[in-house]
């Protein structure tokens, strides 16, 4: 992480703040964090704008500690590094108004009390559950459930004759942006796609989705895909890698962690499912849903979003033939899977009807050639259409 942009001020100069009370939520890599105050005092300067992008290091607040003159010729200062609460005072549950902690008191983690906002929960409303009366995302879950609350839709700015909208490029969605221009302008980008005949999957997965139900496991074909993504993979080295531009080197990764596209509302961010080449299909399944979930809900950490080395996208619930997905650099390459229609199909000189899907591949071409990507996806392709090759377990 070498910068991160100020999505939200959560004090103004003036405010007095307590300790471990949150001072500003930030976006790094596509995951928003909330800044905590390291002490308790008065906030004498806020040293940066919202929607500015700033470097690590970087001066954020100005905080003048109680006791100290005001102003102080060396104020204590919080940067951007500064992500680790340190309050540790348990708070107990309360038991009425005159009882009910402060907010600052609360204990929470930055995503839960993001969840909370977002929710438009007031956090010293909600019992406690979890380890030393700390508040978890399941207590603001169930709390919501029952009050009946529920967020407000989001509105954006209008121009004052109601016939333009505009809306700030900030947070993901600029985060987004620059990602894909320093891809596109980076690499040298060429898309190969294959037709993939998919029954065979579709049947593995209709025979083992009813036992995966009853052990609460949603089964999607993404966990198959991801099966036959890893051979290849093996097979082909330089698909599994990222290049060092400033080193002028190609980096050949010999581990295995996928990430994988989710769609949110606030834009399309990337977890990473580390060591795939060691879980069964039903753990896949597992933490892809769980990593989605997450997503969707704006909770990923900064560790489930980092250290992938091959990435999917996938379309096939939205529609659409096929498409060219630009590479999640500094990977050099990204699996576009789209979606599976019923089509008539030529097989051994007879007419059938065949569950048929696209599969692309978006590749660094200063990496690898054109032939080496169509290996690499008739590698997948041989897996995916025969996939008891896969020794698939499903335990």
């Amino acid at each position: 992480m070498a910068e991160a942009e100020v999505v939200k001020w959560l004090v103004k100069e003036g405010t007095e703040v307590k300790e471990n009370q949150p001072l500003v939520e930030i976006m790094t890599d596509k995951v928003n964090v909330e800044i905590p105050s390291p002490k308790a005092g008065t906030v004498l300067k806020l040293m940066a704008k919202e929607g500015e992008t700033i470097k690590v290091g970087h001066v954020l607040i100005v905080i003048v500690e109680k006791g100290q003159p005001y102003p102080v010729p060396t104020p204590t200062v919080t940067s951007v590094i500064s992500t680790t609460p340190t309050s540790k005072i348990p708070t107990p549950p309360f038991a009425a108004d005159a009882t009910r902690p402060k907010l600052h008191e609360v204990l929470a983690t930055p995503a839960t009390r993001k969840l909370a906002r977002d929710l438009e929960i007031d956090l010293t409303l909600v019992h406690a559950t979890g380890p030393g009366s700390r508040i978890t995302d399941d207590d603001v879950k169930s709390f919501r459930e029952i009050s009946g609350v529920k967020p407000m839709a989001a509105t954006a700015k209008t121009t004052t004759a109601s016939v333009e909208e505009r809306v700030p490029l900030r947070g993901m969605r600029r985060k987004i942006a620059e990602r894909m221009v320093k891809s596109r302008n980076t690499a040298a980008q060429v898309t190969h796609v294959d037709e993939i005949d998919m029954t065979e999957v579709v049947h593995l997965r209709e025979k083992t989705k009813t036992a995966a139900e009853k052990r609460g496991i949603k089964l999607t074909y993404m966990p198959f895909i991801i099966k036959a993504l890893i051979p290849a993979l093996k097979q082909f080295p330089s698909l599994n890698a990222t290049l060092d531009d400033e080193k002028e080197e190609i980096v050949l990764k010999k581990y295995y962690n996928i990430g994988i596209a989710i769609d949110t509302e606030q834009g399309l961010v990337v977890p990473v499912v580390k060591n795939a080449d060691h879980k069964s299909i039903n753990r896949l399944a597992e933490e892809i849903s769980q990593l989605s979930e997450k997503a969707r809900g704006g909770q990923l950490s900064l560790e489930e979003v980092q250290g992938g080395t091959f990435t999917i996208t996938n379309v096939g619930g939205v529609g659409g033939v096929f498409a060219t997905p630009i590479i999640n650099w500094p990977e050099v390459g990204i699996l576009g899977v789209y979606k599976i229609t019923k089509r008539p199909v030529v097989k051994e000189n007879q007419i059938v009807i065949r569950e048929m899907t696209y599969l692309s591949v978006s590749f660094d071409h200063r990496v690898l050639d054109g032939v080496m990507a169509a290996r690499f996806v008739n590698s997948i392709k041989q897996y995916l259409e025969d996939p008891k090759m896969l020794l698939i377990e499903t335990d």
